[in-house]
């Protein structure tokens, strides 16, 4: 998903005036700052992950790769539960964004917001994991009030909902158009249980999941079982050519009938505010919905047959319960 500079070196070869020149031999492209820091972060080595991102920044200075390689420390001392660290290096990688943001708008390129919006996130699960959800909540919220105006606010609101949105009310699926048809409103589905798949056209472990919902959607059809397909347009077709809005719902349509040939296009709402509302900054992103309409599971992310299984049973038994 993130876009990785390569540093290439290329050694020529000099021959003498007696011989025929040889090509020119290329070494092997030098990974990026990234892929070294977070290769280091995968060994555990937080020590290394941090040396490298410093000696780039030395060399090359606060570039927005640098800030997105410096944002995988955070991420990488939460995942060692060194909290401690985390939250400093959090505190760290937001402060260079905001310093960035000086000087350029926040999606004028891809790296900026990837840094800023992983500095707010480990803030806010270092919080949750100190036990100060409600504090996370509320710092999450606060973010959205500055930052609402760009790409980051579905990841905003994808860590809000998945500290919030358990056991609470789904919220309403606003689309003033679907495929084909008019899909029905999560309210009037009450007493029914909903999955609802939040998926994007380009996405390969969308499509992965294809034959996994297709299964469920059969095996418990008799339970009243929906499953709502919903999608939005990102300005694009095939190869990311740009496309305007009919021709790219024309290939969403394609792609539909390709690779989710059992989903019914009234099922299919097209909505962007969705997309927003859900934090959509992950695809697919699978919400599980009681009979009652409160959420009972929130996934950014692709699910397994065997991770659905006893969710699909809860939803379907008709109890409502709060994941802790």
């Amino acid at each position: 998903m993130r876009m990785l500079a390569a540093l290439v070196l290329a050694l020529t070869a000099v021959a003498s005036p007696a011989v025929a020149q040889t090509p020119a031999a290329a070494s092997a492209p030098a990974p990026g700052i990234i892929p070294q820091v977070r290769a280091a972060l995968n060994a555990n080595d937080l020590a290394k992950a941090q040396a490298l991102a410093e000696g780039f920044r030395q060399q090359h200075g606060a570039t927005p790769e640098y800030l997105e390689a410096f944002s995988w420390l955070g991420r990488g001392a939460l995942a060692q539960k060194k909290y401690d660290e985390a939250e400093r290096f959090a505190l760290d990688a937001y402060d260079l964004c905001l310093s960035a943001l000086d000087s350029r708008r926040m999606d004028d390129e891809p790296r900026l917001p990837i840094a800023i919006g992983a500095a707010i996130e480990v803030r806010a699960q270092v919080m949750a994991a100190r036990g100060q959800r409600s504090d996370a909540v509320y710092f999450l919220r606060r973010e959205v009030e500055t930052f609402g105006a760009t790409s980051i606010l579905a990841r905003l609101n994808k860590n809000i909902n998945l500290m919030n949105l358990e056991g609470a009310p789904a919220f309403e699926i606003a689309a003033a158009e679907t495929l084909a048809g008019t899909a029905p409103s999560l309210a009037s589905l009450k007493g029914k249980p909903v999955v609802l798949f939040l998926w994007a056209h380009w996405c390969p472990d969308c499509k992965a999941m294809s034959p996994i919902l297709d299964e469920v959607r059969r095996t418990y059809a008799a339970t009243g079982l929906t499953i709502i397909g919903a999608t939005q347009r990102y300005g694009y077709v095939a190869a990311r050519k740009p496309a305007d809005a009919a021709t790219e719902l024309a290939y969403i349509r394609d792609v539909r009938r390709e690779s989710f040939p059992w989903m019914d296009e009234s099922l299919v709402p097209v909505s962007g505010e969705a997309f927003t509302r859900y934090g959509v900054s992950t695809t697919p992103t699978l919400v599980f919905i009681n009979r009652d309409g409160t959420v009972r599971l929130y996934h950014p992310g692709q699910m397994t047959r065997e991770a659905i299984e006893p969710v699909i049973r809860a939803i379907t038994a008709g109890t409502a319960q709060r994941r802790e």
